[in-house]
């Protein structure tokens, strides 16, 4: 865990750093989680279970180019008694005007698994800004592994 948050604040102060003359935008998010869960039924194969849950955390959106940026986050999600840090790091594309889509590898963190808690997803997400602050997101997250399962995220995002 400690080499995972080390690898991610530096990372967050180099992309920072590097890009000081331009205009990095910070802010919040937070919405609602759906999680499904492959569940074995009898003889008649899976059934998908929906756990709906929380999550809130912090961004960074660096730009690169006119339409293009990274965008590394730090969330926090909830589900029941399960619980885990999400940490996507996004390439940034404005596809139209107020239209973002955002792709990359997200590094997750279970705090309720005895080993292998580390695991790697994909994410996929599309946003909408309102405002220059206010923002809608939704984000479809794939889990590789049989114990990974895949969300729906589905929130707001403020920039400060």
């Amino acid at each position: 865990m400690k080499s995972f948050v080390y690898l991610l604040v530096i990372s967050v102060c180099f992309c920072h750093f590097s890009y000081s003359q331009s205009t990095t935008d910070f802010g919040i998010k937070g919405g609602l989680n759906l999680t499904f869960i492959k569940v074995q039924e009898a003889n008649f194969g899976d059934n998908i279970e929906v756990k709906a849950g929380y999550y809130g955390g912090v961004f960074v959106d660096v730009p690169i180019e006119n339409n293009l940026s990274i965008q590394p986050e730090v969330l926090y999600i909830g589900l029941n008694d399960f619980r885990f840090i999400n940490a996507p790091i996004y390439l940034n594309y404005q596809a139209a005007n107020k239209f973002y889509i955002l792709i990359g590898p997200s590094l997750n963190y279970f705090f309720d698994f005895f080993s292998n808690k580390f695991k790697v997803r994909a994410d996929l997400s599309v946003a909408y800004q309102f405002t220059k602050a206010l923002d809608v997101h939704m984000k479809y997250t794939l889990g590789f592994e049989e114990v990974t399962p895949n969300g729906l995220f589905i929130g707001l995002g403020f920039r400060l």
